[in-house]
């Protein structure tokens, strides 16, 4: 699928399931409080599709797909008939509308642990956290050697790549030192601390990361498969060689043997191709193709295969996924709440937000690594609204949950002049977050 539309299509993916999830937890407890529920929306605008329930709820499903809505019989919106006036919202105990508030983030809260849960029991494939360090970076001042595996981060065991990359993107939130343990190629063991004291201020996780320049070790320059029938094959490589030399072009590993197979072809199709075979080296004319694979573009290639790297696949029972679930939920949280803290402070920059065009680019990226990587993507966006929506800013929940407990503490409901005035910070407040998240994005997508 094209990047754009996938994109697109991602995203009203992960609004559709999010927002109805969390809509639906406000629907659940309200009905259960006795609240009339006058509509379920998914989408904003106009409806193009909906349907009268026998509870006398109208469900439907609007145009603008960024969002949805439960509406209640509220006697702030107009006159309430007499009979429906024990089903109408104001009229409930504060710890009946408090529980309906809540339950949009709560609902959240729950897809959130039901999701990784699955995750951990579908699997998500991974890389082995087997690493190197660019030349002059940070990870190279700390001692990284190509081939070190990263055992623990911050003194928390780490498995894959992506869990040793989150805790260090978490850690680069503060800039303090962190310690890493590794284990090296040759089987010790060493502590080591990776410099990130001397990141500069406020820049993102994705500048932060490029100066650290912690990598996945590269692949050896070695032909695992040579293809029957292809150019390499018929001039005499073999599955093992190993790729020396490219036209005189040293290769080091198997990815400069990638840049170098098209940039020397286009120049001139034979290759001097120097490989090293049982200790000897052997000198070989290959001419290069151009050839169009599964439906890409035409590119020239010899027909040869890489090694696979290490994978490393968490993959659990019922019981133990669901334990690493909660496990995952409350890390993660924290994680999220320490970003915030860290960007209200200062210590992190504001830079670190990401809007819809981000979400959407993540969505599509994870949709195609994979159910286990969607649904932990899914996890995350989840969270991710429970706890955005749990802070007390007015037009959200976590605004109408402050006002219901500073009724709890005086008494009395806020004033309605009160509401109105929080409504209007609190939109202003939200819509400078989502210009900033938005602006973030375009920046991250035009060239520096």
């Amino acid at each position: 699928m094209n990047p754009f539309f996938g994109s697109v299509f991602w995203l009203l993916v992960t609004l559709g399931v999010l927002v109805t999830f969390h809509e639906f937890g406000h629907y659940w407890v309200a009905r259960r409080c006795g609240v009339k529920v006058l509509r379920f929306s998914v989408g904003f605008g106009k409806a193009i599709w909906k349907r009268i329930g026998r509870d006398g709820t109208e469900y439907q499903v609007a145009m603008i797909p960024l969002g949805g809505y439960v509406k209640m019989l509220d006697a702030r919106e107009g006159d309430v008939d007499p009979a429906l006036a024990g089903q109408e919202f104001t009229s409930k105990p504060v710890w009946q509308r408090i529980a309906i508030v809540a339950a949009g983030p709560g609902f959240n809260l729950i897809f959130t642990v039901v999701a990784f849960w699955f995750m951990f029991m579908l699997g998500k494939p991974d890389m082995a956290p087997v690493v190197t360090a660019a030349p002059q970076s940070l990870a190279a001042e700390a001692g990284i050697r190509a081939g070190d595996r990263i055992l623990s981060v911050d003194g928390k065991p780490v498995a894959t790549w992506s869990d040793s990359m989150d805790a260090v993107a978490n850690g680069m939130l503060g800039r303090d030192p962190l310690p890493l343990q590794v284990r090296g190629a040759d089987g010790s063991v060493r502590q080591l601390v990776l410099p990130l004291n001397q990141l500069p201020a406020g820049e993102d996780i994705g500048q932060y990361l490029d100066k650290l320049g912690l990598k996945l070790a590269p692949l050896p320059p070695v032909a695992a498969t040579v293809l029957p029938g292809k150019p390499a094959e018929q001039a005499g490589m073999q599955g093992g060689d190993r790729i020396l030399s490219i036209n005189g072009h040293a290769v080091a590993g198997y990815e400069d043997f990638q840049e170098l197979i098209p940039q020397e072809a286009a120049k001139s199709p034979t290759l001097n191709v120097l490989v090293e075979r049982a200790g000897k080296t052997l000198p070989l004319s290959i001419t290069a193709r151009m050839e169009s694979l599964e439906g890409h573009p035409p590119k020239w290639v010899i027909g040869v295969s890489s090694l696979e790297r290490e994978q490393a696949v968490l993959r659990y029972g019922p019981l133990k996924a669901m334990g690493a679930s909660l496990q995952t939920t409350w890390s993660s949280t924290a994680a999220t709440f320490n970003m915030i803290g860290k960007m209200l402070t200062g210590q992190a920059s504001t830079k670190n937000l990401s809007g819809v065009i981000g979400i959407a680019q993540v969505a599509n990226a994870s949709a195609s690594m994979g159910a286990g990587w969607f649904l932990s993507f899914l996890a995350m966006v989840s969270l991710s609204l429970a706890i955005l929506n749990l802070l007390p800013i007015p037009v959200l929940d976590g605004g109408y949950l402050l006002y219901y407990l500073i009724e709890l503490v005086k008494g009395s409901p806020v004033s309605e002049r009160v509401m109105m005035a929080g409504q209007y910070v609190g939109l202003v407040l939200l819509f400078t977050l989502m210009g900033l998240a938005f602006y973030n994005d375009i920046h991250r997508i035009l060239p520096s």
